[in-house]
């Protein structure tokens, strides 16, 4: 099996989180280590990697694949120079701080024969993955509508500076905003339109903190909405069709064990409570069927399985920089909404 010498640009909790541990189960990838601008961490969990002091020492490495996990707004700055040395990246999500930035990402990885992925990982919740299902289906008819809810209670600022201070990168929009609104175009495409309500609701905050976004699809329409004040949840997933509805709390675990330090496997792993079903509530061959809905399994192994398999296999990637370009066109489609306080069309 061929081996992906992969190397992260950051060993804080992303790189702790979401990246090694599933790097360093894969057969198919090799792990090097991480740039480390000032703590020195990623030798105390993997002994045998490299803690790379600059960027083009690691660049300089024969590594094959770089994940840019670092602020979004060095994204572009960092995976350009990766993207033209030659190499694949997977990139965070927000994917970049603007389309013109995303455009041109997609067109370098195209003219120098690269991959290039965004890591939304939130695809391979157990939550949206059964919303998936339940749509593939097709047991609530035609879509009417669908609202995707990221919601937290946390009035508290974040200690991260690059989170709270006015920047190009911060705010809910780009940070708990772009897994919905991809999630969205993973099911319906890019919407014709979009309105954008961005607020700012805790004190002394600087960033968005609260987005409620409109986007228009031909027949159907979906709500995207996260903030910082919901104490009692609603559900993440609210799902209207012509023959019944499907809602579904958020209730995907892998998050909570890795930040505890569980080590994924692929047998139990991403299991949610049972008590975390959704409800489906909709006609099935002339009977009206209300019931919970056992929860598929998540895995956030799948994302890298499809890296694995663009790089190796000459697949597409998994998340494709288009669909990373569609997910900032939204994105700045609500911006200006949000101005102008009107419906802006997406071309």
């Amino acid at each position: 099996m061929q081996k992906i010498k992969t190397a992260l640009l950051s060993y804080g909790m992303s790189g702790k989180v979401f990246h090694a541990p599933f790097l360093d189960i894969h057969k198919g990838f090799e792990l090097l280590g991480s740039w480390e601008r000032s703590k020195k961490l990623i030798q105390e969990d993997y002994p045998y990697v490299k803690s790379y002091a600059t960027l083009d020492e690691l660049l300089a490495d024969d590594v094959d694949l770089v994940i840019v996990n670092t602020p979004v707004g060095t994204h572009y700055e960092y995976a350009k120079k990766i993207l033209l040395a030659g190499k694949h990246a997977v990139v965070e999500k927000a994917f970049t701080t603007t389309v013109a930035e995303a455009k041109e990402l997609a067109k370098i990885a195209k003219d120098k024969g690269v991959k290039l992925a965004v890591f939304q990982n939130r695809r391979w919740d157990s939550d949206f993955k059964t919303v998936k299902k339940i749509i593939d289906d097709g047991v609530l008819g035609d879509l009417v509508e669908a609202e995707f809810h990221f919601d937290r209670y946390n009035p508290l600022l974040s200690p991260k500076a690059h989170k709270e201070t006015a920047n190009d990168g911060a705010g809910v929009l780009k940070d708990l905003g772009p897994h919905i609104i991809d999630q969205a175009v993973s099911l319906f495409g890019c919407p014709k339109s979009v309105f954008g309500d961005i607020r700012v609701t805790r004190e002394n905050s600087v960033v968005d903190d609260w987005i409620d976004l409109t986007l228009f699809y031909a027949n159907f329409r979906v709500r995207i909405k996260a903030g910082f004040f919901v104490r009692e949840a609603n559900p993440a997933y609210t799902l209207h069709g012509k023959k019944g509805s499907f809602l579904k709390p958020r209730g995907d675990v892998q998050e909570d064990d890795l930040k505890v330090g569980k080590k994924p496997n692929l047998d139990s792993w991403g299991t949610e409570d049972e008590s975390l079903q959704g409800l489906l509530h909709t006609e099935i061959d002339g009977k009206i069927v209300r019931e919970k809905v056992p929860t598929l399994q998540g895995n956030y192994f799948s994302f890298f399985d499809g890296v694995y398999d663009s790089i190796a296999n000459h697949k597409p990637e998994p998340v494709t920089a288009d669909e990373g370009v569609k997910v900032m066109q939204i994105i700045e489609a609500a911006i200006a909404s949000n101005a102008q306080q009107k419906v802006i069309s997406i071309s």
